[in-house]
């Protein structure tokens, strides 16, 4: 690997633990910068996921005051985090890396249609309950459960948005600021990244150089978007979502 690779990854790194702090997507940026230094598919894939590891916990740390209070939510989420997590990683690397070209970006189009229709969603929902009398479960029931399982498989199996798709999913069946959910949704990328790359550490083979650059970017991306993420108003956050959703809907479909 060449210094001007090396520095590449690095900077990759550094704007995928950002991205990835506010919205998600990161490896959209690294994946293609590690395929362009000649890693092969899986490699670059298992590599990607390790080294993110630590941009995804320095985003968490960032965002740890929206995560007061919901520390049981967290823990039950986790869970369909891990499950889905671990099953995507055996997927990777049991089926063609052209499986989920096609749904992909199908279930980020549709996660972008449910974040920017979720403050109308979430107000003829609680009407709904108000009429019922019933309120919101407080971690967002079975359903939520499920939908984070079925999208932490593809996490395992890429990562690519599945943050916009953790968004989605949580904005609509829990009632709570989009910023709070953003927090969980770091611990839940963080979660997915690590049980996949722990799999992976006894079955694929690393390139241990990318995966140091990328965890040291990455946790200074984290620190980074952090930051940033944690100032925007909940439109702002709204609308940088959807454009960084388009914008990996395009290259999904270019590539």
């Amino acid at each position: 690997m060449s210094i001007w690779e090396a520095l590449a990854i690095f900077a990759a790194g550094i704007s995928a633990g950002t991205i990835n702090t506010i919205v998600g997507s990161g490896t959209l940026i690294t994946f293609p910068v590690l395929l362009a230094t000649g890693l092969p598919p899986v490699t670059a894939t298992v590599s990607n996921a390790l080294g993110l590891i630590p941009g995804s916990i320095s985003g968490a740390i960032g965002y740890r005051a929206e995560l007061t209070g919901q520390r049981s939510r967290v823990l039950r989420l986790s869970i369909a985090a891990a499950i889905g997590g671990i099953s995507g990683a055996v997927l990777l690397l049991m089926l063609p890396s052209t499986a989920f070209e096609t749904i992909v970006p199908v279930l980020v189009a549709l996660a972008l249609v449910l974040v920017i229709l979720q403050p109308r969603i979430t107000k003829a929902v609680q009407r709904h309950r108000d009429r019922k009398g019933t309120r919101a479960h407080p971690d967002g029931g079975p359903l939520l459960f499920t939908g984070l399982l079925l999208a932490s498989v593809y996490g395992g199996y890429f990562t690519a948005a599945q943050g916009i798709i953790y968004l989605s999913l949580m904005g609509m069946l829990l009632d709570e600021s989009l910023q709070r959910l953003n927090g969980v949704k770091n611990i839940l990328a963080a979660v997915v990244n690590s049980i996949a790359a722990l799999f992976f550490l006894f079955v694929a083979d690393f390139d241990w150089t990318a995966v140091l650059l990328i965890a040291v970017g990455s946790a200074i991306g984290g620190q980074l978007g952090a930051k940033v993420g944690r100032r925007l108003p909940p439109t702002a956050l709204r609308a940088l979502i959807v454009v960084v959703g388009t914008a990996a809907i395009v290259q999904l479909l270019l590539r």
